[in-house]
């Protein structure tokens, strides 16, 4: 089953194409990444399927359902998570405060129920709070709960980001660059914890990372971007042996 399909995505700035005709099939349940060079478009690529941008052409089709037009918070809704490449965690929250934040879009008591304390709002509030301390023991972070976030060490931000995202119940799961910035061993647990997503969760990731190790380690499905364009999709041992690929990041000679 097909649960991320991308026809002939496009997005440009002013003369600038960024993505040019991209066409996209992410298998539900797979470990489908994005590589290509810097400036390749992998990250406008990301937020046209999250929303954060509309493409001037293409169909973003997420089980079904169409993205294009949507704002990010319906996306959410609808069962898409992301984490950035730089870490945008909120520092001045606790570790759990924000892992409930990631919860807001399936919380459904409203405002009078908050202002009157009703019993089905301390009830939900007390199943997220669960819910948090699950997450954070299922990363590897049970008993910092209570640490502001902007103390935790760069390998714990990273899985708190991940938390976070986990936190709203995703069915896709989109990672760019998780790897940024780990030491080998946070590297290579991070691979480990990926593929748990994805075998514990039952979860669809879909990952853009520099780090070969990572990519060919880890992927069911690569696809490569260049300028904006897809030059080449398979397997990890048909990308790296592909003469494009070797070419776009080696030059010419290279190849």
């Amino acid at each position: 089953m097909i649960i991320l399909q991308l026809d002939h995505v496009t997005k440009q700035f002013g003369g600038l194409v960024a993505v040019s005709s991209v066409d996209l099939e992410v298998p539900q349940g797979s470990i489908f990444s994005i590589i290509g060079p810097n400036g390749a478009g992998k990250t406008t690529l990301f937020n046209c399927i999250t929303g954060f941008y509309r493409p001037e052409a293409g169909r973003i089709i997420f089980d079904g359902v169409s993205l294009v037009g949507l704002r990010p918070d319906q996306i959410a809704a609808l069962g898409i998570a992301r984490t950035y490449q730089n870490i945008r965690l909120f520092g001045r929250m606790t570790a759990i405060e924000n892992i409930l934040v990631g919860q807001h879009s399936r919380l459904k008591s409203g405002l009078a129920g908050a202002l009157f304390r009703l019993p089905r709002t301390r009830r939900e509030e007390q199943e997220a709070l669960d819910k948090a301390h699950q997450l954070l023991d299922f990363v590897g972070l049970s008993g910092y709960g209570d640490m502001f976030a902007h103390n935790l060490p760069y390998g714990q931000q990273r899985r708190l980001e991940l938390a976070r995202a986990l936190a709203s119940e995703p069915r896709l799961l989109l990672l760019d660059e998780p790897a940024a910035g780990m030491n080998p061993k946070e590297t290579e647990e991070l691979m480990a914890f990926i593929r748990r997503i994805r075998d514990e969760l039952g979860l669809t990731i879909l990952l853009i990372e520099h780090d070969m190790r990572v990519v060919m380690g880890i992927s069911d499905i690569v696809a490569v971007l260049d300028f904006g364009e897809k030059i080449c999709e398979g397997t990890p041992q048909e990308v790296r042996c592909n003469p494009r690929v070797i070419e776009a990041y080696l030059g010419k000679g290279a190849a």
